[in-house]
């Protein structure tokens, strides 16, 4: 008996899906309802139901057609594009019984094939002689749009798959015109019956090679040159994820939010924020829902500051607070970080040094390669404010040497008259950071913190010489 009872053929247009629909429909017992779950049909053109559920009932919810689908005679599925009712598809991943069929095709020929077949109106091909001829127009926006949809699907199904321990069966363009590849499938499927030949009812459509088959070929081979096919320019990063920090967030009466990022400015802040209206923080995420529904036109905000500024911060801290005990043994004993004596801080002669090596080991913490873990005080401000995002997006990401003027734009995006801010000394360590400054310090961070400087645009702190 078959482990699987239904199936889906995850599949774009034009890759093959129709050839491949057709060849499965020939095996006994096996049936492909078409594309039963695209917006613009149900299943195929011009129908106006599949297995007596109407498009409108399936509109109202798509999984009362899936239901039918599996619990149809013999071995039953469909196929399903990137663009297809997003509401059935983790039903479909999440179900182990589900047989995955996994169909692609070289992003560029696909990306041809379907200019093609919407400048003639031809999408399935009987007869040669029926073929109807077009060049297609590269586009190189449209192009990297195109295989930017296919590539996120792929990685999104793949994804799925391995966090639900699953495997797909994959077959390419060229595969699904092999007969054999195609009786391969069905025995996977755990279908008795074999397919002796292709299907007759259908023939590729445009076989000639691509520069055939573009107007302006040489336009897109520059193209296609320009394309970062390997992601070369990709930064790995294996930082773990954060979570909101809900807790730790703090609401006034006025309908503002603040997202502290640590090492924050917390008190100056909480200070501005009370005289609009009274604090509430020690939020849960029930609590918090509760506090924005009675908040209608709340804006939420964080600060940002420099990366070296923060890790310049983070090491007075890691040397002083008691809670850094044991990580001050470890990074001494294990890292050799020239941390001073317990009670006592780096003098000033020293700390550039310290420093400096502090950020050469944070940047292998940030990659997860050392024995501590990354801590918030220092982890990457990206990675903060993407862990608020899985809660609660903030309206404004406010930048430290700005911060009067964005907190006067938050006040009057709630419609309060703006209390006067006046900005505290940014560098509350023993040792400032401009006394000790120096070129190498600002690589280091550079190196260490590249993602933030990305994301937030984060110039050199100090220019040599400035």
């Amino acid at each position: 008996m078959s482990r699987f009872n239904s199936f889906v053929v995850f599949a774009e247009m034009r890759t093959g899906s129709n050839l491949l629909e057709a060849a499965l429909n020939d095996l006994p017992g096996v049936h492909c309802h078409g594309e039963a779950f695209n917006p613009a049909l149900i299943g195929y053109p011009n129908k106006t139901e599949l297995l007596g559920i109407s498009r409108a009932a399936r509109d109202a919810d798509p999984m009362v057609l899936w239901t039918r689908i599996r619990e149809a005679e013999g071995l039953n599925g469909c196929r399903f594009f990137h663009d297809h009712d997003p509401r059935v598809l983790e039903a479909m991943l999440a179900d182990p019984h589900c047989a995955k069929i996994v169909l692609t095709r070289n992003p560029a020929e696909s990306y041809v094939s379907l200019k093609i077949a919407r400048a003639t109106n031809q999408w399935k091909l009987g007869d040669a002689k029926h073929r109807k001829d077009a060049l297609a127009q590269f586009d190189a926006a449209e192009f990297e749009a195109h295989l930017e949809g296919l590539q996120g699907f792929q990685v999104a199904l793949m994804h799925a798959l391995q966090t639900t321990g699953q495997t797909a069966f994959y077959i390419d363009y060229e595969d699904a015109q092999d007969v054999d590849v195609l009786n391969g499938l069905a025995q996977w499927l755990g279908i008795a019956g074999r397919l002796s030949a292709l299907p007759s009812s259908l023939v590729v459509q445009n076989p000639a090679a691509l520069e055939e088959k573009v107007a302006n070929f040489p336009a897109m081979e520059s193209s296609l040159a320009r394309l970062d096919r390997f992601n070369l320019s990709r930064t790995p990063n294996f930082e773990p994820r954060r979570g909101p920090n809900v807790p730790n967030l703090v609401a006034c009466d006025a309908g503002l939010l603040y997202m502290p990022l640590r090492p924050a400015l917390d008190a100056p802040i909480r200070d501005w924020m009370a005289k609009l209206g009274k604090l509430e923080d020690g939020f849960s995420q029930k609590t918090l829902r509760q506090w924005k529904r009675k908040h209608p036109g709340h804006r939420s905000f964080t600060v940002v500051r420099h990366p070296l500024m923060r890790a310049h911060l983070a090491f007075a801290a890691l040397q002083s607070w008691p809670n850094f005990a044991e990580a001050r043994a470890v990074l001494r004993q294990s890292y050799k970080l020239p941390l001073p004596p317990e009670g006592k801080t780096l003098p000033a002669a020293d700390w550039g040094e310290g420093l400096l090596a502090f950020l050469g080991w944070l940047k292998s913490n940030l990659n997860a390669q050392t024995s501590l873990p990354v801590h918030g005080l220092w982890a990457t401000q990206s990675a903060t404010v993407q862990g608020f995002a899985q809660f609660a997006l903030p309206d404004l990401i406010a930048r430290e040497d700005r911060l009067d003027q964005d907190l006067a734009w938050l006040a009057q995006g709630v419609g309060a008259e703006a209390p006067a801010f006046v900005p505290p000394e940014g560098d509350s360590a023993p040792v400032k950071l401009a006394d000790i400054w120096e070129p190498e310090l600002e690589q280091a961070a550079a190196d260490t913190y590249s993602r933030d400087y990305m994301q937030f645009g984060f110039g050199p702190w100090k220019r040599k010489g400035g």
